[in-house]
């Protein structure tokens, strides 16, 4: 297995600097495969939305289906897979644009690592993704 990381990513899924994209094209399509994937760890994939939606104005529902297309990839390993595909389902059952993904993964991760709530100041985060209102 080999590590990704972000800048990888993202050039490989935006093609957004010849060079660069045509590198990590070549590397991810060449080099990973099912019998030597590469690991996609949490902060990897946080950093991948944030990229995508802060620079390539991606929607979140865009987002999410990047995220279901890594998971469903033999190329990759993501980090805590259960966890990032039970966050990817909840992001389906929200209406487009109500949710943030990373949002959904933290609540996700929580439970996950038994938390009975995940608290936040983020009004947002509590009315979308289910933390509760720490006040």
């Amino acid at each position: 297995m080999i590590g990704l990381d972000t800048n990888v990513l993202v050039r490989y899924l935006a093609q957004d600097d010849a060079k660069q994209s045509a590198i990590a094209t070549r590397f991810i399509e060449s080099e990973l495969s099912a019998t030597q994937p590469g690991f996609i760890s949490l902060v990897v994939l946080v950093e991948v939305c944030w990229v995508l939606q802060r620079l390539y104005a991606a929607t979140s529902s865009e987002c999410t289906g990047t995220v279901e297309d890594l998971l469903g990839s033999a190329q990759f390993v993501v980090e805590q897979r259960h966890v990032v595909q039970a966050a990817a389902q909840q992001m389906r059952s929200h209406p487009k644009g109500q949710v943030g993904f990373t949002d959904v993964l933290i609540v996700e991760i929580g439970k996950a690592q038994g938390c009975a709530q995940t608290v936040s100041f983020d009004k947002g985060a509590v009315r979308s993704a289910g933390m509760t209102l720490l006040t």
